[in-house]
């Protein structure tokens, strides 16, 4: 039997942030960092999704299309029954793309002329009504991702937002629709295409929602959502949630945490750590562009500490100073630059003999997971909501517990958090 859900996800985090969604509700999932080359990575009927990780959320479209269709490709080879294109739950996009873009080429592939797009994940606290993205208590345009540096969030209106980025009419699917039941959605979905829209926002402000849309679109060859909409979708196989699903090898090692992430979320992360006086070093994007050796500065430190407990590697700083260096050094160099260290300080740490890393930040995991020669991923219990441990083969054989934290997500106490539950399960 080939797998139930093929997913194709725009970062590294994200797609475990999906992957454990749907771990949670039952399916054995296994991740895959980028395409497999010559349909390599047998998944040996050992798993009901495969979810395939990319590093296309902000490349150019082209990129991101390709990438994306080379993906398609493969998940339909391995018998992928629908199709999952996966984005961030603060739909990261410009108006240019690359959500709308690659919607667009896959359902061209598929040739399908619908499909439906929700970014809503009420457990992180990101839900959207009347097709207006909320993160938390306030509109998408009103928090910290109106500065992000990349792909700032200006408009709340997600019809607006993917609008832009399509050739095809953006509808709705309304709160009043999907509190009617799946029955309901459908009706809504029949009308939108006798209409000829070929997307629909969907309103989801509970997880009943996410479960009512899920059943709704069990039909649809491709569905486009963040990580929510995974918890709707196992029931359509006959799945339940179990935890046999999440099982993993048992843990050992040194402990570290490596962070690149500028967001809210992990700046409160890092700040916990440090108040709590435990080992951290910071990375200097100054330094790096300067000609200094920060990652072998950065991993003697590490060597130094690694045997009384995790170890902290960051480059995490509030917006205003993360605009100064982008100010000197242009933003796609600072972020090379520090994607760059911090991979290479990730592959010295585990080289020293840690097997327990949390990393945060989605362009971070990309380069620290390519570094690691990290192919698959199995999925295992969850840490916070989107966000799970997982276990790797390393080249060499050894197991390598990995954490892939998108930089929006957590508690405050997130890194120590994330150790306490690996060591009791």
């Amino acid at each position: 039997m080939g797998i139930r859900l093929g997913a194709i996800a725009d970062d590294f985090t994200g797609a475990t942030d999906l992957a454990n969604n749907l771990v949670r509700a039952g399916m054995r999932v296994v991740q895959l960092i980028d395409v497999p080359e010559d349909g390599g990575y047998d998944i040996a009927g050992d798993a009901d999704a495969v979810v395939i990780a990319l590093k296309s959320r902000t490349v150019p479209v082209a990129e991101a299309v390709d990438a994306s269709l080379r993906a398609l490709a493969w998940l339909r080879g391995a018998g992928a029954e629908q199709i999952y294109f996966k984005y961030c739950s603060t739909f990261d996009s410009t108006p240019a793309g690359n959500i709308g873009p690659v919607t667009e080429a896959l359902m061209d592939a598929l040739g399908t002329g619908f499909t439906v797009a929700t970014p809503a994940f009420p457990d992180n606290g990101r839900t959207v009504f009347k097709g207006h993205l909320f993160v938390g208590d306030v509109l998408l345009s009103e928090s910290g991702m109106r500065d992000h540096p990349l792909t700032p969030m200006t408009d709340s209106n997600l019809v607006n937002v993917l609008g832009a980025q399509t050739t095809r009419p953006v509808g709705l699917i309304d709160h009043a629709a999907l509190a009617a039941g799946a029955d309901a959605v459908r009706a809504r979905i029949d009308e939108l295409r006798s209409e000829g829209v070929a997307f629909a926002i969907a309103d989801a402000v509970s997880n009943d929602d996410l479960v009512r849309l899920g059943e709704a679109v069990r039909d649809l060859p491709l569905v486009t959502a963040g990580s929510g909409l995974a918890i709707g979708l196992p029931a359509n196989w006959g799945l339940q949630p179990s935890t046999a699903a999440a099982r993993l090898p048992a843990a050992g090692g040194y402990r570290a945490i490596v962070s690149g992430s500028v967001s809210v979320a992990t700046n409160g992360q890092v700040r916990e750590f440090l108040d709590s006086g435990r080992p951290a070093f910071s990375v200097d994007p100054l330094r790096i562009a300067a000609g200094a050796d920060v990652a072998g500065e950065a991993l003697a430190f590490a060597e130094a500490h690694l045997a009384d407990g995790p170890v902290l590697i960051y480059s995490t700083e509030a917006p205003d100073a993360v605009r100064g260096v982008q100010s000197r050094l242009g933003a796609a160099e600072a972020g090379e630059l520090v994607e760059r260290t911090l991979a290479e300080v990730a592959r010295g740490l585990v080289a020293r003999g840690v097997r327990q890393l949390v990393v945060a930040g989605g362009e971070t995991s990309g380069a620290v997971v390519q570094a690691l020669g990290v192919t698959g991923l199995r999925i295992g219990p969850q840490i916070d909501p989107g966000v799970p441990w997982c276990a790797a083969t390393l080249p060499d054989g050894a197991t390598l517990h990995l954490t892939l934290k998108s930089g929006n997500f957590g508690a405050p106490d997130f890194f120590s958090a994330a150790f306490s539950l690996l060591e009791k399960s």
